[in-house]
């Protein structure tokens, strides 16, 4: 048996006539591997509910391990190298695979919650209270996104997905040291 004759491309069948490709079934580029796991931190962005909220646990989780590894001297040094590493390696990550799905900020793309959740860590004491209230903190600045954060969604590509996070980890970063300063996790 064989199989009907594919359209000339360019051509539109009358199932796909004036639909987008993304929509009528034709495949898209695919975005690089190295792309696709970064983006979605190596597959925790496929974990549902939530995928951001897993991200965010799974960088507290890892950072702590690493941050116990340091000396002392090094940890604020290396959170802040590590979260800028993140952020601009997740840029251009985060960039191809919204491009290969479509999408504007695809939920499955984690890595900005990977860089402002290691923003809202940097120089914190190395203590569950702190890791929790970190985690909580970076959450709900990443969820309410207050001023200019909401506003930084709208730059394109991947530095919309990347720098909103990263802004709501500055805020995050601010409100966790406040709390710090006033002994309300001791």
């Amino acid at each position: 048996m064989s199989s009907p004759p594919e359209p000339a491309i360019g051509a539109a069948s009358d199932r796909s006539a004036g639909v987008p490709p993304a929509v009528a079934g034709a495949s898209r580029p695919r975005a690089a591997l190295w792309a696709t796991l970064v983006a979605t931190f190596f597959g925790v962005g496929r974990l549902h509910p939530a995928p951001g909220t897993w991200a965010s646990a799974a960088t507290v989780l890892i950072w702590a391990a690493v941050a116990h590894q340091l000396s002392p001297a090094l940890r604020t040094p290396g959170a802040v190298a590590l979260a800028a590493l993140v952020t601009l390696i997740g840029i251009p990550a985060a960039t191809r695979v919204a491009r290969a799905s479509a999408l504007k900020d695809p939920q499955f793309v984690v890595i900005d919650e990977v860089a402002g959740q290691l923003i809202a860590l940097i120089a914190v004491p190395l203590a569950w209270k702190t890791f929790l209230a970190g985690l909580i903190l970076f959450r709900a600045f990443d969820i309410v996104k207050p001023p200019p954060v909401r506003q930084l969604e709208r730059l394109p590509e991947g530095t919309g997905i990347v720098l909103d996070d990263v802004a709501a980890g500055i805020f995050a970063f601010l409100a966790m040291h406040l709390v710090l300063h006033f002994g309300l996790l001791s």
